[in-house]
């Protein structure tokens, strides 16, 4: 499905989508990973997705709309949550179509825009634009680490998240540059953080 992405620089997509399955792991979010007729159609999912959470059953299904396929809303009920972050591709459909009908039904949905690819910036601004109008909160990859983090005292997740967003946003570069320049001892938390 990368092929069609004309809304963002393809890499941004894969390192942002990457930024939210890394941030779930570290902050032990549960996970629903699905994709669409991967063997005759879209391809399997990404690999640096689906090894950091090599237990989990991929749902594969046939419907553009995850809702519609039993087993996806099952393990979205299994998850006990009713707050989700909905990623994906296509923006138009994969993410908006469960998004609407989650909405529906009570769900609280987030779609970090970032993380999401269309056929074209137009198809991605107009969905993310009736996603917003029916409820849906647009957030970013990394506003997502940052709300799971919050302060970068937090020790128990601090190297986690500057591993994350060292491997995979422009911010690692300034990180990396701090490091060299102010020795390791530099910390966003203001003093050796473990």
């Amino acid at each position: 499905m990368y092929q069609g992405v004309q809304s963002h620089d393809r890499l941004v997509v894969f390192n942002n989508i990457q930024i939210l399955a890394k941030a779930a792991k570290l902050f032990k979010i549960p996970t629903v990973i699905s994709t669409v007729a991967k063997d005759s159609f879209s391809g399997p999912f990404m690999p640096e997705v689906t090894e950091l959470f090599p237990k989990h059953e991929i749902i594969d299904r046939t419907s553009m709309n995850s809702w519609l396929d039993a087993n996806f809303r099952k393990a979205v009920a299994a998850t006990g949550k009713k707050k989700f972050v909905i990623a994906g591709l296509w923006t138009e459909a994969c993410v908006m179509f469960p998004s609407l009908d989650m909405l529906k039904e009570g769900y609280e949905i987030y779609v970090p825009a970032d993380a999401c690819g269309d056929l074209s910036i137009e198809a991605h601004n107009r969905s993310m634009d009736r996603l917003v109008q029916a409820g849906a909160v647009p957030i970013t990859s990394c506003q997502y680490v940052f709300e799971l983090q919050q302060d970068w005292a937090r020790t128990e997740t601090y190297d986690g998240v500057m591993d994350i967003l060292r491997a995979h946003s422009p911010y690692g570069i300034q990180v990396r540059f701090s490091k060299w320049a102010l020795g390791e001892h530099a910390s966003e938390a203001g003093g050796k953080t473990a």
